[in-house]
């Protein structure tokens, strides 16, 4: 399965890292076509770097980009998407963390859902850090969507990348779960969590 991840920054490094260690193909696109090709020779050889163009070739479309952008993104290539699983992990927060950009009563996925409407739009990796995805070790990742196929094919992406997928339901549990992470964001200066901690649940 090749995954298409929109973006270089460290969260699209940390979720690349994961797929590639376990044999997925990965491009990555950017409007920098340099950052995209330094992020793809970090990657290795299962990944290859590009300008950002559309999203042909790709089942699946990561999309590693702050809120607006990657509502923009999903409007510019909404044909494109059409009849494709895209995974939006943005947090809309604001600068001070103190609140949702989002409209009241619906979340960043459900906006991009809107944006794309031929899409099958799924929320998941936005309560994981990317320090943490950078590492090997077990993280839980919380997935919100309404098709049970497309979710059961994350699923998989997950559980093969070393992390253990948690369906919480339709994609109006997004808004819950971009709560959860405001909350999570917000909170690390006072546990001095150096952005590197983890949500997870625990037995």
């Amino acid at each position: 399965m090749e995954i298409l991840i929109v973006g270089a920054g460290r969260m699209a490094r940390g979720i690349g890292l994961r797929l590639v260690r376990n044999d997925y193909q990965v491009r990555i696109a950017d409007r920098d076509p340099d950052s995209a090709a330094d992020l793809a020779s970090e990657l290795g050889a299962s990944a290859s770097g590009e300008v950002l163009y559309n999203a042909a070739g790709a089942s699946v479309i990561v999309l590693a980009l702050p809120y607006e952008a990657a509502k923009d993104l999903a409007r510019e290539w909404s044909d494109d998407l059409a009849d494709k699983i895209v995974v939006d992990i943005c947090n809309p927060v604001n600068a001070s963390l103190d609140s949702l950009v989002t409209p009241e009563g619906t979340s960043a996925a459900e906006e991009i859902a809107k944006a794309a409407p031929g899409a099958t739009v799924l929320k998941a990796f936005n309560t994981t850090f990317a320090s943490r995805l950078a590492t090997s070790e077990p993280l839980d990742v919380f997935i919100a969507g309404d098709d049970p196929d497309a979710k059961r094919r994350l699923n998989e992406v997950c559980a093969n990348a070393d992390l253990r997928p948690i369906d919480v339901g339709g994609l109006k549990f997004a808004r819950t779960l971009e709560a959860m992470q405001l909350i999570h964001m917000k909170v690390q200066d006072q546990i001095q969590g150096n952005w590197s901690t983890a949500l997870t649940i625990a037995a």
